[in-house]
């Protein structure tokens, strides 16, 4: 047994959960993780693992009381927006549900923090270079929606039963762990950089959607956050809600942003090899401009990007994508 604190990982065999679950390891916490392993991956789980579903409350109720734990970061939940589109029930079920499930674990076990995975989904169809949290929130498919639910809920449960609970809105998570263990790894591989590499390594084909934005060179900007960043963020809230912080909703952005082509051109400056893509019509929804304003963030998280710049994203994501999808 150990007298470090313990922290609940949910999702925690994940891109970004595993990334948290190291962070918190090496700011002296004890990270459990808790996933039902569908997306999940069990060589990716760093310290203790509880096989079991949001929904299994008996499952979750044992992992609370043989655990000891005492605060909760939450990143299990299904995240492919064009599946949320498809089959919305199955994003209410899992996610909104599956936290309604893990909130009442809490609460039976007198556990009053979370730390929640939130997204820049919420904001819908913004179209900004400086979007801050004041930004309507007005998600336009059922997976933003299901984390804007997730999101009112949190804000209800610190209101009635005195939660302290950080809901951390990512913008692009990207990159991964320099020691090279961990990347991003998914059966249907939607983002850009990931799904890029593959397209280099011959796994898969990558397209351009739109090439007719109102940008420098037509295609549309985003703002990519190094997942190492994204992880201290994590613990630099735990530390908050420990000393007495209520929580809230922040942005997790670098406030930059960089076009598909720029991505493109950065990953051939780090393999030296040209992506290969072809050119389609804009997706519906797809907005010019999508950066964070991480300022709310820098002032109450002390955040600061130190892993964001582009060539660390890249040059840490193709480490991982070599191990990982070794070229055809």
């Amino acid at each position: 047994m150990t007298d470090r604190p313990t922290i609940l990982v949910t999702g925690g065999a994940g891109y970004i959960g595993s990334h948290a679950c190291r962070a918190l390891t090496a700011a002296g916490y004890r990270p459990v993780v808790y996933d039902n392993l569908t997306t999940g991956h069990r060589s990716f789980v760093g310290g203790d693992l509880v096989t079991g579903d949001l929904l299994d409350g008996a499952t979750l109720a044992r992992a609370f009381a043989d655990q000891k734990v005492t605060a909760v970061m939450h990143f299990a939940a299904a995240s492919l927006v064009g599946e949320s589109m498809s089959d919305p029930q199955k994003y209410y079920i899992n996610n909104v549900q599956g936290t309604l499930s893990l909130l009442k674990a809490m609460r039976n076990a007198g556990c009053h923090r979370i730390v929640f995975s939130s997204t820049g989904a919420v904001y819908g169809n913004a179209d900004s270079k400086t979007l801050s949290e004041d930004f309507p929130c007005a998600p336009i498919n059922p997976y933003g929606a299901s984390k804007w639910m997730i999101e009112r809920m949190l804000a209800d449960y610190r209101q009635a039963y005195g939660f302290g609970a950080f809901c951390l809105r990512y913008f692009n998570a990207s990159g991964a762990d320099p020691a090279g263990g961990i990347g991003e790894l998914r059966d249907n591989e939607t983002h850009l950089i990931p799904r890029a590499m593959m397209a280099l390594q011959g796994h898969v084909e990558f397209s351009v959607f739109g090439d007719d934005y109102d940008t420098p060179d037509g295609t549309a900007i985003r703002d990519y956050i190094h997942v190492t960043d994204l992880a201290a963020a994590h613990v630099a809230a735990l530390k908050l809600l420990e000393a007495g912080h209520a929580g809230g909703s922040f942005n997790l952005g670098t406030g930059s942003g960089f076009s598909v082509r720029e991505i493109l051109n950065a990953i051939r400056q780090e393999t030296g090899r040209e992506v290969p893509h072809t050119v389609k019509p804009r997706r519906a929804g797809d907005p010019t401009y999508l950066v964070a304003d991480p300022s709310a963030a820098r002032k109450v998280l002390d955040f600061v990007p130190r892993h964001s710049d582009l060539t660390t994203v890249i040059s840490t994501a193709w480490a991982w994508h070599q191990k990982a999808h070794p070229r055809r």
